[in-house]
């Protein structure tokens, strides 16, 4: 009787080893992970932020002959007057 509780107690702490140390490797893999979708946000930050100014380029070479339709400067005055915004909100944060 004693020999099977032993046992039984042994199986446990056998099984409690692997359990930790399964543990141990899925916390590594999760931090890898973590820095991996780091790197990613801001890979994706820097690619949105070139697709911004490559946008802005486009737009300014669109000023340059002057024929742009009324759609056209509708989007441009829309799209100057978010950045007048973005620009005021960071003078408040800078004033604050």
């Amino acid at each position: 009787m004693m020999a099977e509780l032993d046992l039984q107690i042994k199986n446990i702490q056998d099984k409690l080893q692997q359990l930790l140390k399964q543990h141990q490797l899925l916390q590594k893999e999760n931090g890898k992970l973590k820095k991996e979708l780091e790197k990613m946000q801001q890979l994706g930050a820097e690619k949105e932020l070139g697709l911004q100014t490559l946008q802005q380029q486009v737009d300014v070479l669109k000023l340059g002959p002057g024929n742009l339709s009324e759609t056209e400067k509708n989007a441009l005055g829309k799209r100057i007057d978010t950045y007048l915004k973005e620009i005021d909100k960071c003078l408040a944060l800078l004033n604050t």
